[in-house]
């Protein structure tokens, strides 16, 4: 069984695409990505990476489509001949550029191809391109009323296996003391991080610790220090940070929210306000639908009602611990799995 995986850019993209490719250990896997983007790291000392130059239809048309057309009309090619050297049995993508000509060259090729889109909104590509599939998956139920009922299924989205198993903490918190863990996605969120700044007073006044992931980008993140608040710019173990926590704030990607619903961590949630048809705010809204989570809109946030639904919220215990179970109806533990499998059935 050989498999293509089509998976690039960001860690909503990559790490459900890796995840799966771990639950294949009989198959042999090549992996396409983009030149210069986070799968550079991610993957290539793991398995072999093909790179093509892809881009997305930006803007209103005019004669720069031209120039994107060619670039995906060129990496289509080369995935096609990828396809043939390497005797590719299925593609499988998580969506976004990429998976226009992974998609497409499976299709020329005459072979299985099977997109998994996480979001709740699929995107443009995913609309478009979902007919020519052989399966779809979706991360949230709600997704399945824009695709082809016929071959969309919800499959929840896959996490790394660390999240599956408990894992230890690296920095001490005492026993019965809120853990308050601030994540701004991979590429960390600075008008977030300010709010939380302005907010830290009161909730460790509150008794509560704060570990505050603040990306690479921000150039306040050391401005603000108190013994119970820990900043870092990433943090490797996430699944035991989130195991930990009792609240979790930032923003609304479909790896993050998938995230917190297998370690069942109550949220306020602050879609990215710029994300592709504000997909962030109707991933947030699936979680606020189920009642695991509450989501505040960045344009309206203030500091001042930031800081009062989260310290309502530590009051609240019973209030917390029922957001907690409805965290966890909205993700499978076995998504991974589940993928793998579909992929096995088609070769």
């Amino acid at each position: 069984m050989h498999v293509l995986i089509a998976a690039s850019g960001t860690g909503g993209h990559i790490f459900p695409a890796l995840a799966v490719a771990q639950c294949l250990t009989e198959a042999k896997i090549d992996w396409l990505g983009v030149p210069d983007r986070l799968e550079q790291t991610l993957i290539s000392s793991h398995y072999p990476l093909h790179t093509i130059t892809v881009s997305g239809f930006q803007g209103r048309p005019g004669l720069h489509w031209l120039k994107i057309l060619q670039r995906l009309i060129t990496a289509t090619l080369k995935v096609k001949q990828l396809i043939r050297r390497q005797n590719i049995d299925v593609v499988f993508t998580t969506g976004g550029y990429i998976a226009a000509p992974a998609i497409l060259a499976a299709r020329w090729a005459g072979i299985p191809v099977v997109l998994h889109e996480s979001n709740a909104i699929p995107g443009k590509v995913t609309r478009l391109l979902a007919r020519l599939c052989t399966q779809v998956a979706v991360g949230f139920e709600v997704a399945i009323a824009y695709l082809p009922r016929q071959k969309t299924r919800w499959t929840s989205t896959p996490v790394r296996e660390a999240f599956l198993s408990p894992q230890p903490l690296e920095f001490e918190v005492p026993d019965g003391a809120p853990l308050l863990v601030i994540v701004g996605g991979s590429q960390g969120a600075v008008a977030v991080n300010q709010l939380v700044r302005d907010c830290a007073p009161a909730w460790l006044a509150a008794g509560a610790y704060i570990l505050h992931l603040t990306g690479d980008r921000d150039p306040d993140a050391d401005t603000f220090t108190h013994p119970h608040y820990f900043a870092q710019p990433f943090h490797h173990n996430m699944a035991g940070l989130l195991q930990r926590a009792d609240l979790a704030i930032g923003r609304s990607g479909a790896g993050t929210l998938t995230e917190l619903a297998i370690t069942q961590t109550p949220a306020v949630l602050i879609p990215y306000p710029f994300a592709a048809e504000d997909h962030q705010y109707f991933n947030a809204k699936a979680f606020v639908d189920a009642g695991a989570a509450i989501v505040l809109r960045q344009e309206r946030l203030t500091a001042a009602t930031l800081q009062a639904e989260v310290l309502a919220l530590l009051k609240e215990r019973d209030r917390l611990a029922a957001m907690a179970r409805n965290a966890a109806t909205l993700a499978s533990r076995d998504s991974a799995a589940h993928l793998a499998n579909i992929l096995r059935d088609l070769c």
